[in-house]
């Protein structure tokens, strides 16, 4: 009799057995499969920008791992449905979860979305010389919530992505040839045209000035006490602060040399005797 009530009692429960094992065997393959599809996902959003010289890395790689945790987000739904969780109720609380977090976390996640703009429109890349936020310096880094700048001095600027996107960006390494923009004032006593022809000299002979285009060399203003010259030399980006910082020198020794004087701002001073 015994023996009989324990056959009835493995009976009773052997199928409830055999769906939970079968419950725990479907919701492994489950997993392995999802984590699969999950990697396989990522390298292949991964991929694209290795395909595409003009996308970024960053970019995509921030974009792969999106897919990869949205695919495995919907493994564990699926895995716990498995096991009759309610998956319902712990969507709306994931929900919920997000929009409190995105809501405490709004300035982060703005520099994130700036971030990705940036990557996308690629108005500058790394090792580029740059005016951003008020800051000038060359490009060391761009992640999704910063970009870091290295000045001339020395010092790491790290800058958030948020307040670059809504300002003025200027890129000086944007165009393979840049114009250098200088000045120079002559006394209204010197000759233009020797004065013009030095300066031309001057540009001629330095080794990082480029012949085409050629340089520009016009009166640019008659101030109160000299003749400006306005004088655009051209050369090679990377080129740019060694013709900016090396002409100037170049041009005051050459206009001593000629004579021409390089005036300073003075005044007349007109004594009148008033006994007389």
């Amino acid at each position: 009799m015994q023996e009989l009530m324990n056959k009835l009692d493995i009976n009773q429960y052997l199928p409830a057995a055999l769906d939970w094992l079968m419950n725990i065997l479907l919701a492994l393959m489950i997993l392995i499969i999802g984590i699969w599809i999950a990697g396989k996902a990522y390298k292949a959003v991964v991929r694209i920008a290795t395909k595409h010289e003009q996308l970024d890395d960053t970019l995509f790689r921030f974009f792969g791992s999106l897919v990869r945790y949205t695919i495995l987000a919907f493994v564990g739904i699926a895995v716990l449905n498995r096991f009759g969780v309610q998956t319902a109720s712990i969507i709306a609380l994931l929900g919920a979860a997000g929009l409190a977090v995105g809501l405490a976390l709004q300035g982060t996640l703005t520099n994130l979305a700036a971030g990705v703009m940036l990557l996308i429109f690629r108005p500058y890349k790394i090792n580029d010389f740059v005016d951003i936020a008020g800051n000038f310096g060359k490009v060391l880094e761009i992640d999704m919530f910063t970009t870091i700048l290295q000045t001339f001095d020395n010092q790491q600027i790290i800058i958030p992505n948020a307040k670059i996107w809504s300002e003025q960006i200027v890129n000086h390494s944007h165009h393979a040839v840049r114009g250098v923009d200088m000045t120079f004032g002559i006394a209204y006593g010197e000759s233009i045209d020797s004065a013009r022809e030095v300066i031309q000299n001057v540009l001629a002979n330095h080794p990082l000035v480029l012949k085409d285009p050629a340089p520009f060399i016009e009166i640019e203003t008659l101030n109160n006490s000299s003749v400006d010259f306005l004088v655009r030399p051209y050369c090679a980006g990377e080129h740019y602060f060694q013709v900016r910082y090396s002409v100037p020198e170049q041009i005051k020794k050459a206009l001593d040399d000629a004579n021409i004087e390089i005036p300073f701002p003075h005044r007349k001073v007109i004594v009148v005797n008033e006994s007389a």
